[in-house]
């Protein structure tokens, strides 16, 4: 339940700035990879589709993703979506002081407050750069939840920092639904089994475009996923989904996941140079992830202006910490980037900024 005071809407998503928009819409708004699926994934998903008379049996998937992050299987829980992990957390873990780190995707705090936990919130500051300065965090909480690279400022905290938060009876969740975006996965703690408490939340939604599919997963210590695992439902992933997950756990997708996230780097810093160009926008720094987010003199009015001009992007005062001159923007090819910089140039104007 969420209290009269707070205003920020933790049921907002990206997707709602373009659902139901005329087709000629682009969309900077969904930090979804364009031209996704590939069409190798779609075959394979579509002839899974013979074999839905089955239930699904996600020993494969299981094992797969296991396997790519050098895991025992015990360690490993395949779920519709992080969305579904987030809820499986809230509900079956017996913590009493949970902390949420800001501004950061809403859906964790959303579903410990709708399993009834109290939840803190620690707020980090774009004077420090909204990274994490892990002292902040208060010696009780017990479960501290944190995206890397985080949604929506794109900051990728250095792994270290991030570990160091362990503690006896704690566990940290890090939310890596945009780690795959970064080149070589640097800052990454999947696979860590050193780190005490150490959960790690990943996604096949946004490299692959698999969002309307719902597939993610759990990297946790076993007894940790047993307890999620008795809180999932019977049958919790489709078989098209296992399918996708087993095949994108394999080389060559890994190889082709990983020349995306080269790519991506390379059309983000043509996005912020681009950005950089009007004094009317401040941009936060070392962005890592496949979108960034600015400050925009005059914001709200100038994502309405954007719209007008065919363009959508992330509202920023849904997210704890930001307000309504903040929008994210999705990375997008260099085309739709020059065009959308067009856009954003005759917005500003327009509002008189």
């Amino acid at each position: 339940m969420y209290t009269h005071a707070d205003p920020h809407d933790l049921r907002h998503h990206g997707d709602a700035e373009v659902r139901d928009i005329a087709a000629h819409m682009t969309d900077l708004a969904v930090n979804v990879r364009t031209d996704t699926p590939p069409e190798w994934l779609r075959e394979r998903i579509a002839a899974s589709l013979m074999t839905l008379a089955a239930y699904p049996d996600g020993r494969s998937a299981r094992a797969a993703v296991a396997a790519r992050h050098g895991l025992p299987v015990e360690r490993v829980l395949l779920t519709s979506g992080a969305a579904e992990a987030f809820v499986l957390l809230a509900r079956a873990l017996k913590v009493r002081h949970p902390l949420v780190v800001h501004p950061q995707f809403t859906e964790p705090e959303a579903a410990l407050r709708d399993a009834g936990h109290t939840v803190r919130r620690l707020v980090l500051r774009e004077e420090d750069g909204f990274r994490l300065d892990p002292s902040a965090v208060p010696e009780s909480a017990d479960l501290v939840m944190i995206g890397n690279p985080t949604n929506p400022t794109s900051v990728l905290h250095p792994a270290a920092d991030i570990a160091s938060l362990a503690r006896p009876g704690r566990l940290v969740v890090v939310d890596e639904a945009f780690m795959d975006a970064v080149p070589e996965e640097y800052e990454t703690l999947a696979g860590r089994t050193d780190v005490p408490g150490l959960v790690v939340l990943r996604s096949l939604t946004k490299t692959w475009g698999l969002a309307g599919l719902r597939v993610g997963y759990v990297l946790a210590p076993a007894e940790v996923i047993a307890e999620l695992e008795r809180a999932q439902p019977l049958w919790p992933v489709s078989t098209p989904a296992l399918i996708a997950a087993e095949v994108c756990m394999s080389p060559a997708a890994l190889k082709e996941a990983e020349q995306a996230a080269g790519l991506i780097a390379v059309e983000r810093a043509h996005l912020l140079a681009g950005l950089a160009e009007f004094d009317e926008v401040r941009v936060v720094a070392n962005a890592e992830a496949s979108f960034v987010l600015a400050h925009v003199r005059r914001g709200a009015e100038v994502r309405e202006r954007l719209r007008s001009l065919g363009f959508a992007v992330r509202r920023g005062d849904t997210f704890p910490g930001l307000g309504p001159s903040w929008l994210r923007i999705a990375v997008r090819d260099r085309v739709t980037t020059n065009r959308f910089l067009q856009a954003l140039d005759q917005s500003l104007t327009m509002v008189g900024c």
